[in-house]
């Protein structure tokens, strides 16, 4: 059962980085790892996560599950769908889920999600962090037209504990649920119904092997997003960036 524990620092590397040697130290299923600021925070693709001092919520969740191999890369879809849930329970906040761990308001991403499978003496566990801009401060300026904040949507500061324990409440139902029979399947419509990116988006995908167009045609049942290319063939993407297309148009105003 998930039963969460959890341990507080000023500062860190990174919380996946700490959590990891939790695990393999052999931390029970549910600690979270959080930090009021991470020095060298990771995101996808060995992208840096910048996570000023309490501008935002920087956490990472030990898990062991008792389900095939398969079907953990679910977790990350888990994962965006419970800080889906929290922010709009705790801050009125809808966000959009962009395949596959990015949250977005306005377009621009809010939250970042980092799931890293490692093995453990006690077996194997996955990592799932998270990063939630809370303030303005929480990215740079600079990158102002491609990222947001809570604060920036509603117009308030909200402290991290609260939605932290909202949080952890959302990951805690969606864990037990996605052991349950027919836990996939919930999953995968609970995600759905949550992004827009699920059913009929114009996107670019970016593989690093290879660069295609195509509509979003749903999620397979281990998670990988099916594209509709423009010759009709339906791929499906395990790992890759997804871009949102800007619908073309035609004639003058």
């Amino acid at each position: 059962m998930f039963q969460p524990i959890i341990l507080r620092f000023d500062s860190l590397a990174s919380t996946n980085t700490e959590a990891i040697a939790q695990a393999r130290r052999g931390a029970p299923e549910g600690l979270i790892v959080v930090a009021r600021e991470q020095t060298r925070g990771r995101g996808r693709q060995e992208r840096t996560w910048v996570s000023p001092m309490d501008a935002g919520l920087y956490c990472s969740t030990v898990l062991r599950p008792r389900v095939g191999r398969e079907v953990w890369p679910l977790l990350t879809l888990m994962a965006a769908v419970a800080v889906h849930h929290a922010l709009e329970k705790t801050c009125a906040l809808r966000t959009d889920i962009k395949w596959p761990n990015d949250l977005l308001a306005d377009e621009r991403k809010l939250c970042g999600i980092l799931a890293e499978a490692v093995e453990t003496p006690t077996g194997a566990a996955c990592v799932v962090g998270i990063g939630i801009n809370l303030t303005d401060e929480a990215f740079p300026s600079e990158i102002g037209y491609a990222a947001t904040s809570v604060e920036a949507m509603t117009g308030k500061r909200y402290d991290a504990e609260i939605v932290l324990r909202a949080l952890v409440a959302s990951l805690a139902k969606g864990y037990g649920s996605l052991h349950e029979l027919n836990g996939t399947e919930m999953m995968l419509r609970a995600w759905s119904q949550a992004s827009s990116y699920a059913e009929g988006k114009r996107v670019r995908v970016e593989t690093g092997a290879e660069v295609f167009e195509g509509t979003t045609r749903g999620l397979a049942t281990d998670g990988r997003l099916r594209v509709e290319t423009t010759h009709g063939e339906i791929r499906t993407v395990r790992a890759g960036d997804v871009t949102r297309l800007r619908a073309e148009t035609s004639g003058s105003s």
